[in-house]
């Protein structure tokens, strides 16, 4: 049986600007990696419809959830694109990455009442994810 493994420990690096580096980080959330399928059917096809995949995907976004630091700021939403590593544990003392080109496409604040503050922040992916 596999053994499942926690967060904790997990960082998240920007290879030009470096800001996220300094925000304590709540969750990481990596989503929407979808590649098109394409439908096949024609007039011939009986029961149900055919499709192939297409041959390009969409790497998706990356959703993180920061502690706010008023002292940091909030890294500007005009940035360019740069180099993006997740590093997350992976059993024991290895680790597993997912490295790619993205730039950031959303801020959130959240400022509860008597509650922690934080940042939503949205970055998109561009082009290939590697996986090691």
């Amino acid at each position: 049986m596999a053994i499942s493994d926690i967060g904790t420990g997990t960082t998240v690096a920007f290879g030009t600007s470096g800001t996220s580096m300094a925000y304590r980080i709540e969750s990481v959330n990596l989503d929407g990696i979808s590649r098109a399928s394409i439908q096949t059917s024609h007039m011939g096809t009986t029961s149900a419809h055919t499709f192939m995949p297409g041959d390009l995907y969409d790497a998706g976004e990356l959703k993180l959830t920061v502690h706010y630091d008023s002292a940091l700021g909030l890294p500007p939403i005009t940035s360019a694109a740069e180099t993006v590593t997740i590093t997350m544990p992976a059993g024991g003392t290895s680790t597993h990455t997912i490295v790619g080109s993205g730039f950031l496409t959303g801020i959130a604040i959240n400022d509860p009442l008597e509650g922690l503050i934080t940042a939503d922040l949205t970055v998109k992916y561009s082009g290939t994810l590697t996986v090691t």
